[in-house]
């Protein structure tokens, strides 16, 4: 424990040297894809083992639930996919038309601009010739003005994100995810009699697969793995569940049909 303390120690003085500082902040912030994919994966096992319950309480055949199952899998991930790639590009948008916005204020408002920015900053903390010499700096670069602007008085964060990045990482998720629910359904109809209790087989993945990716995000978020990976199972139990008490009680006009 000792030794892994002092590596971690370690590692953090070396980041913090003023060539690690610079090269770090050159390259900016990095990208994480982890919310992209855990957003799909969740939906696309949540969405995926419903209709595995909910065909298995109407007691419908295992043909029924794996044509069911790979459609919505289909369907929905394309689904899922898009809409983060419409939804990150709108995103993408409203923050050209706010940086042109900004650079048409910054050219016909130029006093008004500055006062902005010393508000700004005078509201972190800065006075008298320290906050009159940061706004000289910031407003005698165009692109550093606007940028500020941006960031500080719009909330809009420094990165931008590919709107095809986002939607392939969300379907990506999805479908490896949603995928795995289907798999002892489709394995036995592959191979007859070569697994018995698909329905068992594919709880336990689904479980695994929720209780996973809970865990991934709790470390990622710095929360307990464990509770993490519990908090995404019950969501995902909740749901199944649900989906296995609709289709007992439809069951009757599953027969009728």
């Amino acid at each position: 424990m000792t030794h892994r303390s002092d590596e971690s120690l370690a590692e953090l003085v070396a980041a913090h040297t003023p060539e690690a500082i610079k090269a770090r902040l050159e390259a900016g912030p990095p990208h994480s894809d982890l919310r992209d994919f855990i957003f799909g994966a969740i939906d696309g096992t949540v969405t995926t083992f419903a209709v595995v319950s909910g065909v298995s309480g109407a007691g419908l055949s295992a043909g029924i639930l794996i044509i069911l199952g790979v459609a919505n899998l289909i369907a929905d991930g394309f689904s899922m996919g898009i809409s983060n790639f419409l939804g990150t590009r709108a995103e993408q948008q409203q923050r050209a038309r706010t940086r042109r916005e900004e650079e048409y204020h910054v050219k016909m408002f130029p006093e008004g601009e500055k006062e902005e920015i010393r508000q700004i900053f005078a509201s972190k903390g800065f006075s008298g010739a320290d906050l009159e010499r940061v706004v000289e700096v910031i407003t005698s670069d165009d692109d550093r003005w606007v940028a500020t602007m941006l960031r500080e008085e719009h909330g809009l964060p420094a990165e931008e994100v590919s709107p095809w990045r986002a939607g392939l990482v969300t379907y990506l998720g999805f479908m490896i995810a949603g995928l795995l629910p289907l798999l002892p359904f489709i394995y036995q109809a592959l191979v007859p009699g070569g697994l018995a209790q698909p329905l068992f087989w594919s709880i336990a993945l689904a479980g695994a697969v929720f209780f996973t990716i809970g865990a991934l995000k709790g470390l990622y978020v710095e929360q307990r793995w464990y509770w993490a990976g519990l908090e995404i199972l019950a969501i995902g139990g909740v749901a199944a569940g649900l989906a296995y008490l609709v289709g007992v009680a439809l069951k009757g006009i599953a027969d009728t049909v």
